[in-house]
């Protein structure tokens, strides 16, 4: 379910489109640059194209299918992962058309943001934001270096030519973003507004953590575990994984290799990794609840809650971190994790990440499900513009805010759309108004699929990605 959601929000001339109310739409973007930049995903509820966040969309996506697609094969979703994955990576391409330049940013979100209507009401040429060796952008550069290299990954035994091209990519980028430093948001300040960056040594790390599972080339571990460790890793203080900080996600990934791959990776690294394996396990003392060192930051009905802007973003993708890690120690049969005088099991986190996937869905005091489309109870007033607007509809840009005023719910349900989510006090407000807690996001899409998917069986972990 929460794939359609990505097909809501797909770009360009859309292929198999199972969306009725959906069409092709931009058209034209990237053309005054001679490029085809038409593919990619609109962010959230507005008709942009923001690079950084639809970077990590993919990279998590990637990830997901690479632990979970044999349960996604299960439930017949694979297919429909991958193509969405593929729809973003085929953008990401394009949109790199040369070693040092990246084209992060299709339209004008101030311009945006005076309409509201339907992306297939997109017709015209919208401008473009490129990052490049004068104007660096290590943060969004090195995550679409990590999109690429999972990615790449997925693909690699069904389409190795495909995999290939990607990886190349992958290397320009982290190189491009490590040889080029500095951040995507300082550099270009208009995204500080949409999308700020918070730094960009997360990203390193974190492509080059991709990097390293993508080819085995030992530079990408000495990376990781040498100075540029040392000075961005934040060892032994956990962090919450998101679009803007991917640490706890490189912890985690990064465990993997303590977990399965000790015996193959050369004593020089072994400090730096067992410094990330010891903070992914500070992560997840953090999440559960009845650890010593448990974080405080959770409603009272027991959701992680960090943000009162899109509040589901950190307990989903929480959720999936615990998920992924339960399913490494149960394969490397580690049957105990230590917080403080305390021990827990696997299963320990399976059900807390369970438990906050139960809430998402309906287990929760306000009895409604936060996934649109699931249960008896949903939102019905999604923040959307394509949602809210019939299909059949001929307003333009300034008419079709009637849609958003409307007091009828939306007459497209975003089938699989992940909303913001209920305020700490464990409310929420049904509005088309109410971005802040009724518009949905490609990358919680992503976080969720994932999640989800982890917990369809109990599963072992894939000791190898290769």
């Amino acid at each position: 379910m929460a794939y359609l959601t990505m097909s809501c929000d797909s770009a360009g001339k859309l292929v198999d489109n199972k969306i009725s109310w959906r069409g092709n739409s931009a058209l034209k973007d990237g053309s005054q640059a001679k490029l085809d930049l038409t593919k990619g995903m609109y962010d959230a509820g507005d008709n942009m194209k923001f690079g950084f966040p639809m970077a990590f969309t993919a990279t998590v996506l990637s990830w997901s299918i690479l632990e979970y697609g044999d349960q996604m094969d299960h439930v017949g979703q694979l297919d429909a992962a991958q193509d969405s994955l593929k729809w973003i990576t085929d953008y990401l391409i394009n949109a790199h058309p040369s070693e040092n330049v990246l084209y992060i940013q299709v339209g004008d979100p101030v311009a945006d943001h005076k309409c509201w209507e339907k992306p297939e009401a997109i017709t015209e040429e919208r401008p473009l934001i490129q990052v490049n060796a004068s104007c660096p952008g290590s943060d969004v550069a090195a995550e679409t270096a990590a999109a690429m290299a999972s990615a790449s990954l997925v693909f690699k035994k069904t389409d190795p030519t495909y995999s290939s091209t990607l990886l190349k990519h992958a290397k320009q980028l982290f190189t491009f973003a490590d040889k080029n430093r500095g951040s995507y948001s300082e550099n270009i300040p208009e995204v500080q507004t949409y999308y700020n960056s918070t730094g960009y040594g997360d990203e390193l790390l974190w492509a080059a953590s991709w990097l390293y599972h993508a080819t085995g080339d030992d530079s990408y571990l000495q990376f990781v575990t040498g100075q540029d460790g040392e000075d961005y890793a934040q060892w032994g203080s956990p962090t919450w994984f998101s679009w803007d900080n991917k640490l706890a996600g490189t912890q985690v990934l990064l465990s993997r290799l303590s977990f399965f791959k000790a015996k193959d990776i050369s004593n020089s690294y072994s400090s730096g990794l067992h410094s990330y394996r010891k903070t992914a396990e500070a992560v997840m003392c953090g999440l559960l609840p009845d650890s010593p060192t448990a974080t405080k930051s959770r409603t009272d009905d027991g959701l992680i809650w960090v943000s009162q802007w899109n509040s589901l973003q950190h307990p989903v993708a929480s959720a999936f971190l615990a998920a992924v890690y339960s399913d490494y120690m149960l394969t490397s049969q580690t049957p105990k994790l230590k917080c403080g005088s305390d021990s827990f099991t696997p299963s320990d986190l399976r059900d807390f990440a369970k438990s906050q996937a139960d809430y998402v869905l309906g287990k929760n005091p306000m009895h409604m499900s936060f996934l649109v489309g699931y249960g008896d109870k949903y939102p019905q007033f999604v923040h959307h513009r394509g949602a809210s607007i019939p299909a059949d509809a001929k307003t333009g840009c300034k008419d079709g805010f009637q849609w958003l005023e409307s007091s009828d719910p939306n007459p497209n349900v975003a089938t699989g759309a992940l909303v913001g989510g209920p305020f700490l006090n464990e409310t929420f407000i049904d509005s088309r108004n109410n971005s802040m807690q009724t518009e949905p996001s490609t990358y919680n899409s992503a976080v969720i699929v994932g999640l989800l998917s982890s917990l369809v069986t109990t599963s072992s972990a894939v000791q190898s990605f290769t």
